[in-house]
């Protein structure tokens, strides 16, 4: 295993120097799942006056316990104008005003009125300014409502709204081009010939890449042709092409030397990886370039472990993939030079290796839960033993 790149130090050399791409600013409805880029201030004090947190009356709590005269009405969007003096009441709604003058509301439920008088008949409000949201009570304008590198959830965009903004400056989504290359691939929903099977892997790919923030274009199959793979990788117009399949040492494995021919730097080719030997990285000019093996689960293990990090980082997001420690449900041999990734389930003994492991076998990989990592020389592992596993549920369903 000589010249195997480990895996620790292929990350490292991928992910060194890379920053989050420059900000575009959208509109709010735009931005859901997006990292801001620089912090959010309010514009606005919210509440900007003080509201009624109840329906009920308006009064002074000196008039708390003596009948009260109804003045006039205030509601959302139409305050009364005045000002509230002794043994005065104004009828209020919701989010309504509070009128000057007056500081507490007696709720409506204790309060007994005939004609415009009205009188407490409960126990009455607990304190003064009961029931009243003070006008800031919630933010205030200039105060930061939101920091730059938070990613934007519902709540965060509808605190924005509320503090006056309906753009906001969000980091770019990379721009990944998908090459997937291979005289014998035809695409999903096509029948194969004699000696061809369908694609897969961009499907797969395209979905784990959009998840991580990514815009993902796919210009289709590419033969195993020098000039037709040429062309591709100098038509993208990406941040990040990612190729699939040919970056072996075949003679049909012609992603390194047409890369070579077109002047690519590559920083590393074949790591110390299980499945997943044959990657590269490199650049194309300024753009950055993956090759990722064409086995399915290769091809899923090496996006997960190069190009998710790589993504999630050029769109300002947290790269960790989920990490959780269980103990192992079956015994493990020892591991070989190359660190390994076991396909596995969640049982009540722990993770629960499958028996098989072929990096063609996309219907396991579809069943797996864990990717139990193991590390390069890792020695054997009884049953019960503690083992890091990827949580591949937990990266579905929040990632």
């Amino acid at each position: 295993m000589s010249g195997l790149l480990p895996f620790a130090a292929a990350l490292d050399q991928l992910l060194t120097g890379v920053e989050p791409l420059p900000a575009e600013t959208l509109p709010l409805d735009a931005c859901a799942g997006r990292v801001l880029a620089e912090d959010v201030s309010a514009r606005l004090t919210q509440p900007p006056f003080a509201a009624a947190a109840m329906d009920g009356y308006a009064i002074r709590w000196t008039d708390l316990h003596r009948p009260w005269q109804v003045v006039g009405e205030s509601a959302a969007g139409h305050g009364w104008p005045g000002t509230l003096g002794a043994g005065e009441a104004v009828r209020i709604f919701t989010g309504a005003p509070v009128p000057a003058g007056a500081d507490v509301i007696v709720v409506q439920e204790e309060v007994a009125r005939t004609g415009e008088t009205a009188r407490l008949t409960g126990e009455g409000p607990p304190r003064i300014g009961a029931h009243i949201r003070p006008q800031g009570q919630d933010f205030a304008a200039g105060e930061r409502l939101l920091a730059a590198g938070t990613r934007l959830s519902a709540a965060h965009l509808g605190l924005a709204a509320a503090g006056g903004h309906g753009t906001l400056a969000v980091v770019r989504r990379p721009r990944v081009t998908l090459i997937a290359t291979g005289d014998e691939l035809v695409l999903p929903g096509a029948t194969p010939g004699p000696g061809q099977i369908v694609s897969s892997n961009p499907a797969m790919l395209t979905a784990l890449l959009r998840a991580a923030g990514a815009e993902v274009y796919d210009p289709g199959l590419i033969p195993d042709n020098r000039a037709a793979l040429a062309a591709a990788l100098t038509a993208a117009e990406a941040d990040l092409i990612i190729t699939i399949g040919g970056a072996s040492v075949g003679d049909h494995d012609l992603v390194v030397p047409v890369l070579k021919e077109l002047g690519a730097a590559l920083d590393f080719w074949k790591i110390a990886l299980r499945p997943g030997k044959p990657l590269l990285a490199g650049r194309l000019g300024g753009t950055r370039v993956l090759g990722l093996p064409g086995n399915p689960v290769s091809a899923f293990v090496t996006a997960l472990l190069f190009a998710v990090p790589l993504v999630s980082r050029l769109a300002g997001r947290a790269h960790d993939l989920p990490l959780e420690t269980l103990p192992v449900a079956a015994p493990l041999p020892a591991n070989g030079a190359r660190r390994d990734h076991l396909r596995a389930r969640r049982t009540p003994a722990g993770a629960e290796p499958f028996a098989r492991q072929d990096s063609a076998l996309l219907s396991l990989l579809a069943q797996a839960e864990l990717l139990i990592i193991r590390e390069a020389h890792a020695p054997a592992a009884p049953a019960g033993t503690p083992v890091t596993c990827i949580a591949l549920d937990m990266f579905h369903s929040v990632f």
